[in-house]
């Protein structure tokens, strides 16, 4: 029973995968009133626009995932290269002290933080 209500968040990352994305924004226009509260649908949507480099819109699906859960590695890192290529680093260290809140060990992260502090 629990397949079927994953099945159109695996065909949404199916278009994504073969890089078919107007059909997946098409395909995700037609879910987002029933996902709209759902992480999962909200990451795979921010990730997608995050790889059509739309700064906005990334941003917009990632902060719902983070409205949701605030310490979602995984969504905070997207956040963090977002900001990175905005240039913006005091939204880069928010970031960076969120993820190492929860992951302290994340070697990456504590790079970064090291380079803008």
């Amino acid at each position: 029973m629990t397949g079927l209500f994953n099945y159109p968040k695996r065909k949404l990352r199916k278009f994504i995968e073969n890089g078919e994305y107007e059909e997946a924004i098409h395909f995700a226009n037609t879910l987002e009133e029933k996902f709209s509260k759902d992480p999962d649908f909200l990451f795979i949507m921010g990730s997608m626009y995050y790889i059509l480099r739309d700064e906005n819109k990334t941003l917009h699906y990632i902060e719902k995932v983070l409205d949701i859960d605030e310490f979602d590695v995984e969504a905070l890192s997207i956040k963090l290269r977002v900001y990175q290529f905005l240039k913006d680093d005091d939204k880069v260290i928010d970031c960076c002290k969120k993820i190492l809140s929860v992951d302290n060990e994340n070697h990456q992260v504590k790079d970064i933080l090291n380079q803008l502090e």
